[in-house]
């Protein structure tokens, strides 16, 4: 919502996985009628979101597997981390895995990290079990 001036303000949604999902429903098949084949859809944790809709869209990541389309998630030092955590992005590591091993078993293709060893590790661990 808003631009990146402002989007920051007092975001509202009613529903915001169902409003997420529409307006990518409406983007992607924008995309294919513009010959844009190749789609990868991204939540845009905290951009124009609050902490608290961050978490309601990454609880309900696994509905976003409706649209049929990789799915990339970059959450990686972000405020919903450190703020709930009331720590620095510099200390947002543990929270930073945590979400993303949320991420990728609720069904995430692709992560946008800060820390490629660690959510490499994570990654890998996920695959073994």
């Amino acid at each position: 919502l808003g631009t990146p001036r402002d989007m920051q303000k007092k975001p509202k949604y009613k529903n915001i996985v169902q409003e997420v999902l529409y307006y990518f429903s409406e983007k992607v098949q924008e995309a294919y009628t513009n010959g844009i084949n190749d789609v990868i859809i991204d939540p845009g944790f905290g951009f124009g979101k609050t902490l608290e809709k961050n978490y309601e869209l990454i609880n309900n990541l696994d509905l976003f597997q409706t649209l049929d389309l990789p799915l990339l998630v970059g959450i990686s030092r972000k405020s919903m981390i450190y703020k709930k955590l009331a720590i620095s992005p510099d200390e947002a590591i543990n929270g930073t895995t945590a979400l993303n091993t949320l991420a990728l078993t609720k069904g995430a293709h692709f992560l946008r990290v800060h820390d490629v060893k660690e959510a490499k590790e994570c990654a890998n661990l996920l695959q073994a079990l």
